[in-house]
């Protein structure tokens, strides 16, 4: 038995009980928790051999997501902790192309659980996850773990490792009611991953950030590899890039999976980590084409065409939880899907603030329709329908729930129209699982 009265052994749906219950614990900042837990846990993270650290606004988990495609594909065997997930929490840990098994799932949550339970620490729900990841990837003996922070970087649960190298994707404005409105300030946050003589690669596309980062790496000896300057990649053809590494590789042509054109930057920044990386892990150019093919990310830019109603549908599935986010969708849609008659469903958490760029998607939109999941984070569907400007209200319902949203888009989609879900990654994620398991007929 564990401590207080916790099993030693849980099955699947008291492990996910258990960590749902973490929820009760708001967002905390800080690694006390974290690293008081790990000790009782027998530090795992010190049995990791490599480590890649990756924080940023947006892109972390398609940078993730690349580097896993590729190690995987030169037979590394590779984890990835992400977050958040679209459905089940077991889609934050993953070792190469497998999920974690419920099984090891439940396992791992009642050790953390009768640690937790015996002593005087109550971690986040994060928390836990992070420390999960943790410990099955030491238990699996990866080659390496790639660990996306979850928010800002000097506090968060994640920055009790020591990282091979680190990545900093793009730093835009996000829970400012954590790391503040302004981007020094946010980007201050992201640098405490950076580490005394441990590589840093950084996207470095917002100007107020760069020497911010900068400054730490000089700080804390760090090698600093900056995208524009140091390393380089851009659109080629169609689905293609061409990419000039930080070491002089130089590399036509690649595949580009991924939707966007800030794909194009985020695969380059997974490519300098595998040019830095290269002594430890060798990657031929064959096998990073190969990897670069299999990559993988749902509910960013991802296009659906599913069959309903005797007709056949375009759902466009994105994230796009922040300003950065949104106005990176509203680039795409005018590029890729120029001339659809757009169909927007559209759902927020409730301390999100989309700036203007969420002005120029409602424009676009012929319809609009809000929603909201179950989570009591989303945002009121009738309160945002009351702050809409009377020109997008008029074009504006609101329909709860999900499902409903969604039948009453498809029964109003006509050939050649897009339907768009975006404002939330739980909402996309909650509208590709009736997609893609037919519950929305």
């Amino acid at each position: 038995m564990g401590g207080a009265g916790m099993p030693s052994t849980m099955s699947i749906r008291q492990a996910e009980d258990w960590l749902n219950q973490r929820q009760l614990f708001t967002i905390k900042l800080g690694l006390d928790t974290t690293s008081a837990l790990l000790a009782q846990l027998g530090n795992p993270q010190d049995h990791l051999q490599q480590i890649i650290h990756i924080a940023g606004t947006n892109g972390k988990g398609s940078v993730g997501a690349s580097l896993l495609a590729m190690l995987s594909a030169a037979g590394f065997r590779t984890g990835f902790y992400s977050s958040p997930h679209l459905v089940r929490v077991q889609e934050r840990f993953r070792i190469n192309d497998r999920l974690m098994l419920e099984a090891d799932f439940a396992v791992l949550v009642a050790r953390l659980a009768a640690i937790t339970e015996s002593g005087h620490y109550q971690p986040t729900y994060f928390e836990c996850t992070t420390l999960l990841a943790l410990m099955w990837f030491a238990e699996q003996k990866v080659d390496a773990a790639i660990l996306e922070a979850g928010m800002g970087g000097r506090l968060d649960a994640t920055n009790v490792v020591r990282p091979s190298i680190v990545i900093i994707t793009d730093i835009s404005r996000d829970h400012e009611q954590h790391l503040g409105s302004a981007i020094a300030a946010i980007a201050g946050e992201k640098a405490g991953i950076v580490k005394p003589g441990v590589p840093t690669i950084f996207s470095g596309r917002t100007p107020e950030a760069v020497p911010v980062i900068e400054a730490r790496c000089l700080q804390t000896h760090s090698p600093l590899s900056l995208f524009g300057r140091d390393f380089s990649a851009q659109a080629a053809a169609p689905g293609t890039f061409d990419y000039q590494g930080p070491t002089g590789v130089n590399l036509r042509a690649l595949p580009l999976t991924l939707k966007g054109d800030h794909q194009v930057v985020n695969a380059g920044l997974a490519l300098a980590a595998l040019d830095l990386l290269a002594p430890v892990f060798p990657v031929t150019p064959e096998v990073i084409a190969a990897g670069l093919r299999q990559v993988r990310w749902p509910c960013r830019m991802e296009l659906l065409i599913v069959q309903r109603r005797e007709k056949t549908v375009r759902v466009l599935l994105d994230g796009a939880h922040n300003e950065a986010g949104v106005a990176a969708l509203v680039r795409s849609l005018r590029v890729d899907y120029a001339g659809c008659r757009l169909l927007l469903i559209w759902g927020n958490m409730a301390d999100k603030d989309m700036g203007p760029p969420i002005f120029d998607l409602l424009t676009l939109a012929a319809v609009v329709m809000l929603t909201r999941t179950e989570s009591p984070r989303f945002a009121q569907p009738e309160a945002l329908y009351g702050a809409l400007p009377p020109e997008i209200r008029a074009k504006t319902r609101w329909y709860e729930p999900v499902e409903q949203a969604l039948e009453a888009m498809i029964e109003q989609a006509e050939p050649g129209d897009l339907v768009c879900v975006a404002g939330s990654l739980y909402l996309a994620g909650h509208v590709r699982h009736l997609l893609i398991e037919g519950v929305a007929a």
